[in-house]
């Protein structure tokens, strides 16, 4: 499918103005910067599993079917319930604090979130 693939972060825009505005601690906001970050992600049709890997061992895993509510974490460990929809070819949700899509564009996974006028956007390169 579309989106399935394994993703290694290659570089992002306005990370520390974004994680402040959504109130990440400082532990986190520098656990987090320019962070190696594999995203896996399989599809099956409507159905995803959308894990990302930490250095360090920490794994964040979302399992969602698009259009149905599903538990989901944020990368901080935050839980909260989303319906998950599909856009354009973009998967988009709301997290608590903010709006996120996801979309492939030559080959690349392409992490765009907004909150409160500040836009967070994050390029993963395809690995496997």
């Amino acid at each position: 499918m579309a989106f399935t693939g394994k993703y290694e972060f290659e570089g992002d825009e306005n990370y520390d103005d974004f994680v402040k505005k959504i109130g990440l601690p400082s532990e986190k906001i520098e656990m987090g910067r320019n962070c190696k970050i594999v995203t896996e992600v399989v599809q099956n049709g409507n159905d995803f599993t959308w894990t990302q890997h930490f250095p360090g061992g920490h794994t964040t895993t979302n399992t969602f079917t698009i259009g149905k509510e599903a538990d989901m974490e944020t990368m901080g460990g935050k839980k909260f319930k989303a319906t998950v929809k599909m856009e354009d070819g973009k998967i988009v949700a709301d997290f608590p604090n903010y709006h996120h899509t996801a979309e492939i564009c030559g080959g690349k996974l392409v992490e765009t979130s907004t909150t409160s006028g500040v836009v967070y956007k994050r390029t993963s390169k395809r690995i496997a």
